[in-house]
């Protein structure tokens, strides 16, 4: 495992843990629209390193090992930190801009900055296979998926399917893909035509934001 990989883990695991134990500083630093309107804007950062339970750390976590040695192996460590870090933050500013009116809007989780590295991977690698983590019988390979869960996301922002932070997850991968393109613009050589597919479902979003968001 690469050290910084590591350190992320680390991390995240032991924030968590803090927060696990101690309510007062899972509530200061979580996610929660209003604070952040008022000027709280560290828990936009801090959020992403918070969890609700172990099992949402666990699955975090182990996304993470599963896909950031791919993405470091080709851009390296500070490029792969760039696209983690800047995911974490898109996650955490789509969710606020969706949330906006809703000011005990509350959130916690790596899931953005995860997204961010997972479509990371899979701008680098597109026909890698993703049967072994998300759909055990059907193998498809990585675009497949990244167009589905973008598509899959809009559709939970738009219904509220579930007690998950879709718009984080959304943001997070716009922000792998955007990142990813602007550190490694080889891509845009190498498969031009994965980053037409990934961009179809970034590009309906913005055209129908004030229809995902109308009810808020």
């Amino acid at each position: 495992m690469n050290p910084v990989l590591l350190v992320l883990i680390a991390a995240n695991v032991l924030f968590s843990m803090k927060g696990f134990s101690d309510r007062l500083f899972f509530e200061k630093y979580k996610f929660q629209v209003g604070p952040i309107q008022r000027g709280e804007r560290l828990r936009m950062f801090s959020s992403g390193f918070l969890h609700v339970d172990q099992m949402h750390l666990f699955f975090n976590m182990f996304t993470l090992f599963i896909f950031a040695d791919a993405v470091i192996d080709v851009v390296g460590v500070v490029k792969f930190l760039v696209i983690y870090l800047g995911s974490l933050m898109a996650g955490s500013t789509l969710a606020l801009s969706f949330h906006k009116k809703e000011p005990y809007y509350a959130a916690v989780g790596a899931s953005g900055a995860v997204m961010g590295v997972l479509y990371a991977a899979i701008m680098l690698n597109p026909n890698m296979k993703l049967s072994f983590l998300f759909f055990p019988f059907i193998p498809i390979p990585g675009y497949v998926f990244g167009v589905g869960y973008l598509l899959y996301s809009m559709y939970g922002m738009k219904n509220q399917v579930g007690n998950i932070g879709h718009s984080a997850h959304l943001g997070g991968g716009i922000g792998g893909f955007v990142l990813t393109l602007a550190l490694f613009p080889q891509i845009f050589k190498e498969n031009p035509f994965i980053i037409g597919i990934l961009s179809v479902p970034i590009i309906l979003m913005f055209v129908f934001k004030d229809k995902l968001s109308k009810n808020r």
